[in-house]
């Protein structure tokens, strides 16, 4: 590999990352410098053939929704348990 190829390889990684930071940031595309002697084509050519990355949905199953439900059910019991326990000794009469 001559230096180059190997000048050409960074650039083209630089310009990568680049338009990942501008992706991720929101900035506009305006914004990416261009290295000298690229045509503007090269850049907007580089600059289109990154595709925006779509958030996947995460989509729950009754099952994994009913587990959490019986979980949190659950919880509520105890915490309704504790509760009982800290009002019965607070409310019994005092003995000495």
């Amino acid at each position: 590999m001559n230096t180059n190829s190997i000048i050409e390889q960074i650039d083209v990684e630089i310009s990568r990352l680049q338009q990942a930071k501008v992706l991720l940031n929101g900035a506009t595309v305006a914004t990416t410098k261009r290295a000298a002697g690229r045509s503007k084509s090269v850049v907007a050519a580089r600059i289109r053939s990154v595709s925006p990355v779509k958030p996947v949905k995460w989509v729950m199953s009754a099952e994994g929704k009913a587990r959490i439900a019986e979980a949190q059910k659950a919880r509520w019991a105890a915490q309704r348990k504790q509760t009982k326990k800290v009002t019965k000794k607070a409310t019994a009469p005092a003995q000495a």
